[in-house]
């Protein structure tokens, strides 16, 4: 048994240097890792998805990416804004979300994985925020990445939920790099936090029996410099170790 809890990180299906490769950005794994949790790196396929694999694991970490979830996926025909996609990555995240849920794994989900959260609960993405009437522009800016990172809008944290448990304060300031959002909600999802333009900014899942929250802003990025990241990252921590602890006692008592 690890010291360490063990947390899965989905990978990107990408080509680098010609080749397909599977890819996951350090500052991911860099927070993980200063929180006490030992990253794993999951590699995707598009039909080959390992149903013992979460068994041997204490959390799930959804990531951003410059992909999208393909729109067949929620029913939706493509704009002409949503321009990458990563199929295999679909595949793995719509297999994988419904069974951490089932094995009480935690699970966190940032940005695509938000995201894909909503959309393995059947719900539906706007695929260009910036064109939907009433809505901001969430959009990165074109700028270094300190500019691009930093606090861009507020958002209200609803009281009673998962995250205003985690984070006393009913408001906080977070950033915005992403052109989707979620249009319908999922089945069984509850709203934690919103945009002062209405757009859902966290979401949870109801009955799940362990940590399962997603937020639609990049709190990997300078975790410990902001209170409601650094909140986020300690809950889903305590959750991984909890699941770990528990993982060791089942596994004694198999023996």
């Amino acid at each position: 048994m690890p010291s360490r809890p063990l947390v899965g990180v989905i990978a990107c299906r990408r080509e680098v240097e010609g080749h397909p490769a599977h890819v996951v950005t350090d500052k991911y794994l860099s927070a993980l890792r200063a929180y006490g949790l030992a990253p794993v790196m999951l590699p995707v396929w598009q039909d080959a998805v390992d149903g013992d694999l979460l068994a041997h694991l204490d959390g799930l970490l959804l990531t951003g990416s410059y992909s999208n979830v393909e729109p067949s996926r929620y029913g939706a025909a493509r704009a002409p804004e949503n321009t990458r996609d990563d199929p295999h990555r679909d595949a793995a995240a719509l297999a994988w979300i419904p069974a951490a849920i089932r094995r009480g794994l935690p699970l966190l989900g940032i940005c695509r994985g938000f995201q894909e959260l909503n959309v393995a609960y059947g719900g539906t993405l706007h695929q260009a925020v910036q064109n939907v009437p009433g809505l901001a522009d969430h959009r990165e800016p074109e700028a270094d990445y300190a500019t691009r990172y930093a606090p861009a809008h507020d958002v209200e944290l609803l009281a009673g939920g998962r995250l205003a448990a985690l984070y006393a304060e009913p408001h906080a300031t977070v950033n915005s790099l992403h052109q989707q959002g979620i249009d319908r909600l999922g089945d069984g999802l509850r709203v934690e936090a919103v945009a002062p333009d209405g757009l859902i900014e966290a979401v949870s899942v109801v009955a799940a029996p362990a940590f399962a929250l997603a937020v639609q802003w990049h709190p990997e990025w300078r975790t410990q410099e902001h209170p409601l990241y650094h909140a986020l990252f300690v809950g889903f921590a305590a959750a991984c170790r909890a699941h770990l602890a528990d993982r060791a006692v089942a596994e004694s008592l198999s023996i």
